[in-house]
C-alpha cells in the first residue's frame, strides 16, 4: 500500500498541477502522513463515510512534509498529518483554512533487547536519547521531513543534542513510512522513534522492543486541514468540510477510531481527540 500511495503521490505532485478536484463532483482526495494509511484506518474511514454518505473519499501517502508539499499545489481536497510546526506554516501561508483536532497516539523508542545504550525502562526520552548518544549505539532516521523525523528532530533538540555520525544513520527510503523504517531498523538491530501503532502492527515480525513510552513528550497529534478554496477555488470545500464534520463526530468517526485495533491488538491504535469529542465526554 504505502508504495502505490507514494507513486500515486509522485504522479499527482509532478504531472498533474492543474488537476480540478472541484469538477468531480462527490468525490474528495485527502493527502495523508503514511501511518494511519499503513495501519488501515483511513481505509476504514473512507469507506465507512461513503456507505453513509455516498461521498467517495480517495486518499495518496507520504510524510508529513511531502504531503503539505502536494497540497500547497491545489491538487488536494485535505490532509491529515501530524507535525504542528508545519501546519501552522501550511496555515499561517493561506493554503490551509485552520487545524482541526482529530486524534492522537504515541511514538516510543524500540531497540534491540539487549539494549546496548542502557535505556530500558526509561520515563524520560530525552535522558534516553542522551544515553543513545554518549555510547554511540546505532540509531536509525528515517531523515524525510515526515512528521515521525520531524518529532524526532525535536526530541533531540529538547535534548540539547544535534546527532550526527556514524553512529547515526539516515535510513534512504525513509520516504516509504515508518512500517519500512522499523523493519529497516530491526535488520540493523538499532533504535529509533516510531508511533506505536506500526510496532504494534509489527510486532510479531520483528525482534525489537519498547524501551521507553509514557513520556508527554512523545505524545503523537494528527490533524485535519482542509485546503483554502479561496486560494483553490477548484477543490470540493463543500463535500471536505461534511467529511471533517462526519470524522469529528462522536457517534460518527471518533468512534470508529476509539474501537479501531481493540479486537487484533488488545487496545486501540489511535485515541479520539477531536473538540466535539472532548465536549462529549466531559457531558
Amino acid at each position: 500500500m504505502k508504495k502505490r500511495s507514494y507513486i500515486l503521490f509522485l504522479f499527482l505532485f509532478l504531472f498533474l498541477p492543474s488537476l480540478c478536484m472541484g469538477d468531480t463532483g462527490n468525490f474528495i482526495l485527502m493527502a495523508s502522513t503514511i501511518g494511519p494509511i499503513d495501519s488501515g484506518i483511513v481505509e476504514l474511514l473512507e469507506n465507512e463515510f461513503e456507505k453513509e454518505t455516498g461521498i467517495r473519499v480517495r486518499h495518496v501517502g507520504a510524510g508529513t512534509g511531502d504531503t503539505l508539499k502536494i497540497a500547497q499545489k491545489g491538487n488536494i481536497d485535505l490532509v491529515m498529518v501530524h507535525a504542528k510546526s508545519l501546519e501552522e506554516k501550511f496555515v499561517d501561508e493561506g493554503y490551509g483554512v485552520e487545524r482541526i483536532d482529530f486524534m492522537y497516539n504515541d511514538f516510543v523508542i524500540v531497540g534491540p533487547s539487549d539494549d546496548p545504550a542502557g535505556i530500558k525502562d526509561l520515563k524520560d526520552a530525552k535522558k534516553a536519547l542522551k544515553k543513545i548518544f554518549e555510547t554511540k549505539a546505532l540509531f536509525i532516521t528515517r531523515g524525510d521531513r515526515s512528521g515521525t523525523h520531524v518529532a524526532e528532530m525535536g526530541l533531540w533538540n529538547k535534548a540539547n543534542i544535534k546527532p550526527s555520525g556514524d553512529w547515526y544513520k539516515v535510513y534512504e527510503k525513509g520516504f516509504e513510512g515508518n512500517a519500512s523504517t522499523l523493519r529497516y531498523t530491526d535488520q540493523k538491530k538499532a533504535y529509533t522513534v516510531i508511533d506505536r501503532a506500526t510496532f504494534l502492527s509489527l510486532k510479531k515480525d520483528i525482534n525489537l522492543i519498547i524501551h521507553v513510552e509514557s513520556d508527554e513528550d512523545l505524545l503523537n497529534f494528527i490533524t485535519l486541514i482542509p485546503v483554502n478554496p479561496k486560494k483553490f477555488p477548484d477543490v470540493n470545500f463543500r463535500d471536505t468540510m461534511t467529511f471533517v464534520k462526519w470524522l469529528t463526530a462522536p457517534d460518527k468517526g471518533q468512534r470508529i477510531v476509539l474501537n479501531f485495533g481493540k479486537e487484533k491488538y488488545g487496545s486501540p491504535l489511535f485515541f479520539p481527540n477531536s473538540k466535539e469529542w472532548k465536549q462529549y465526554i466531559k457531558k
